[in-house]
């Protein structure tokens, strides 16, 4: 009977505290932030730049200045999460997203620019994944895997859907006119489902199991294997976002044009959404080290074979999307890494704390992917270093595995 309930609960039904809204709310609100606040910008780069005069590298910075800020702001807003649920952090978020990309539409001055990409930094940090997964993670419990896949499934469809959107919108209006109609899609999506779709109770923090009080949080994020596994996913991290964000410029020196280049990062996200739809099985057949070596090891493969393919275009099209598998199950792997390991008693702070590296790596990549490009003598020399960067975190996440002694790891 317990696990007919537990199975209800995975859709929202038959338990009050897992109301029906929380999926699909957070389905649509993942797919249209990542798609507007994230992705919408390396279609607009080059835009951007040719109207403003300013230089690719100094642009691009701005962009990473709002992932730092996610990134720093993030552990606070986990602590927040773990005590008072995501409904108020997600609805602020949204608001200041909006406010924010207004802001970038209307900005006079690069000073303008980089501030709007810090507060928007802001609130990435309260509306993608993080707080999303913090949500079905204590609504959801045992059966938290179910639905952190149905979000990232949808989540994987924000480029696939925004990336060609955003290119169509772009053939038509000033990128400064396309930001400002983003941002009313933005508005109309994400502050009315994240108002009314998250106010359930929040429940209170499963207890600490027996013989496991002494492990605490500040215990956990000080061990070996938590650092290594850091280390792991911001080598790995860095090398995915700097593909993420390198992929458009790579295809275009390769001779595609802009749209094709960004169709082929727009499948990509299908990619990812397929590779979402794998990760449950993965997890089932492997141990939790064993996969995370697999997926960091793919990503690497994909990310030299990016570099090493000459073309055509086709077979290019074809590894970006593998790329978006492996970075679809690279999704499901973070948002599970830390309740695999050491549980969901403090996931919040302890997710944030885990991931806020790799999101300091997330944000410089797109600059020094940029930066590095020239002297590497282009995307594909840019592209081998970051595939050696994934090499790199395969030893780390090797060596946290071999580390780790029990449940709460040494």
């Amino acid at each position: 009977m317990a696990r007919l309930d537990l199975g209800k609960a995975a859709t929202g039904t038959g338990d009050r505290s897992r109301p029906r809204a929380v999926l699909p709310a957070l389905c649509a609100t993942q797919i249209t932030g990542w798609g507007i606040v994230y992705y919408a910008f390396p279609v607009l780069l080059s835009r951007i730049t040719a109207d403003t005069g300013w230089s690719a590298s100094t642009t691009t910075a701005a962009f990473s200045a709002a992932l730092l800020v996610s990134a720093a702001a993030g552990i606070p807003i986990g602590r927040f999460l773990d005590r008072h649920g995501p409904h108020a952090v997600m609805t602020g978020g949204s608001v200041l997203a909006v406010l924010a990309l207004l802001a970038i539409a209307a900005t006079p001055n690069m000073t303008v620019f980089f501030a709007a990409w810090m507060a928007a930094g802001v609130a990435m940090a309260a509306t993608f994944y993080h707080p999303a997964f913090a949500a079905v993670t204590r609504w959801w419990g045992p059966d938290r895997v179910r639905a952190l896949t149905v979000i990232t499934l949808a989540g994987g469809l924000a480029s696939t859907v925004f990336a060609p959107l955003t290119a169509a919108l772009a053939e038509h209006l000033s990128w400064r006119a396309t930001y400002a109609v983003l941002a009313a899609v933005l508005a109309v999506v994400t502050i009315p489902a994240h108002a009314l779709a998250l106010r359930a109770p929040w429940p209170p923090a499963p207890s600490t199991p027996s013989g496991q009080a002494s492990a605490t949080a500040t215990r956990i994020s000080r061990s070996r294997p938590f650092l290594l596994l850091a280390a792991a996913f911001t080598l790995s991290g860095f090398a995915m976002y700097a593909v993420v964000i390198g992929l458009v410029p790579l295809l275009t020196e390769r001779g595609a044009g802009t749209t094709t280049a960004a169709w082929a990062l727009g499948l990509g996200g299908a990619g990812q959404t397929l590779g979402r739809t794998l990760y449950a099985t993965l997890a089932h057949r492997t141990g939790v080290t064993t996969r995370t070596t697999i997926l960091i090891a793919a990503g690497g493969v994909t990310t030299a074979a990016l570099a090493l393919v000459p073309g055509p275009i086709a077979p290019l099209v074809v590894i970006a999307i593998l790329a978006g598998v492996v970075r679809g199950n690279l999704t499901l792997l973070h948002a599970t890494a830390v309740s695999d390991r050491w549980g969901t008693a403090d996931y919040g702070r302890l997710s944030a704390l885990l991931i806020a590296p790799a999101t300091v790596a997330a944000a410089v990549a797109p600059w020094a992917g940029a930066a590095l490009a020239g002297p590497l003598g282009g995307y594909d020399g840019l592209f081998l270093v970051l595939a050696l960067c994934s090499a790199a975190a395969v030893v780390f996440a090797m060596a946290s595995g071999r580390l780790m002694s029990g449940p709460w790891g040494a």
